[in-house]
């Protein structure tokens, strides 16, 4: 974990101090904290480039802590907050979800809109990762949703719960180049837990065979040579009838293999940046299924708003 800290209060006894630490990180409001027999800390430090805040806090009642409607204004909105419960048990309510989290979730917050998080026992600790909204999403490929929460039972989760509280009882290291590769992998555990996927989750039997038809060609797009009637022939339907799926969803197969070649070649200049890696981006245009260069450039200036060349030096725009 690389020292990077802003402000380090605790452990103390200090109610006027620990909220002034709180609310130095946006949080502006905060209830319910005695002055009687209180203990807490605040810990900011910067873990793989990731900022992070160690929040902990022993009182005879409970606290809340909110972003009101107003708060959002902030500069410091523009980030997704994954909320880790480390000790205790509290409630995170965002956009009319009311979500329990017990030792081992994680809650996922959009700082952008107002939030409560409430402790449902006098003793609790949290840690809280601020991920940047336009890094994240560039590297998920889609925006991923604000007011979800996640059991500690799933896979990806207790691989995640593991990763960070692992890395803070290392105490301050200084990981140099891995620093890049860990923030990554953090990304692709976030996006795994809380990034919809675009594909439909519909119930009848077309809306199946539509997903199943999508992700066909999910599993393919990399393929130059995937075509319409491979994936028709793949999923057992005539290519006439694959038209009309795509038709009665106000797409078209040619827009939806673009999409995933565009937003796979999104997280690959964005990876390129981060890493400070030189894969020619002709081989990154080729390893997405474009067979022409030309026409890759042109369709992700269309889509991003700037060139491959000008999206692997970190000038990407989040996906639209």
């Amino acid at each position: 974990m690389t020292s990077g800290s802003d402000f380090l209060i605790g452990p103390t006894s200090d109610r006027e101090a620990w909220l002034t630490g709180i609310r130095s990180v946006g949080v502006l409001s905060s209830q319910g904290v005695e002055s009687n027999a209180f203990r807490g800390s605040v810990r900011g430090s910067c873990l793989w480039g990731i900022t992070t805040l160690e929040t902990t806090f022993a009182s005879l009642s409970v606290c809340r802590f909110e972003r009101m409607h107003r708060d959002p204004r902030l500069e410091c909105s523009d980030y997704y907050n994954a909320v880790f419960q480390i000790f205790g048990r509290s409630t995170l309510i965002q956009k009319d979800r009311v979500m329990t989290l017990a030792v081992g979730d994680i809650g996922f917050v959009d700082v952008a809109r107002p939030v409560s998080l409430i402790s449902c026992d006098p003793s609790c600790r949290w840690l809280s990762l601020s991920l940047p909204r336009r890094a994240l999403v560039s590297h998920v490929g889609r925006e991923p949703h604000g007011g979800m929460h996640c059991h500690g039972a799933t896979p990806a989760s207790r691989r995640l719960f593991r990763l960070v509280s692992d890395a803070l009882g290392e105490g301050d290291t200084s990981a140099g180049a891995a620093d890049a590769f860990m923030r990554l992998a953090v990304y692709d555990l976030i996006g795994a837990l809380f990034a919809d996927s675009d594909l439909p989750s519909g119930t009848s039997h077309t809306d199946k065979l539509f997903t199943r038809i999508c992700r066909i060609a999910t599993n393919h797009f990399s393929n130059p040579e995937l075509s319409l009637r491979d994936v028709a022939g793949e999923a057992g339907i005539s290519l006439r009838y694959l038209q009309k799926l795509f038709t009665a969803r106000g797409t078209t197969y040619s827009r939806f293999i673009q999409s995933l070649r565009l937003d796979h070649a999104a997280q690959l200049l964005n990876r390129q940046n981060l890493l400070d890696s030189g894969q020619p981006l002709t081989e990154i245009a080729y390893a997405c299924g474009f067979r022409d260069y030309a026409h890759f450039s042109r369709t992700f200036h269309l889509r991003f708003g700037c060139t491959p060349s000008a999206a692997s030096e970190g000038r990407l725009s989040a996906p639209g």
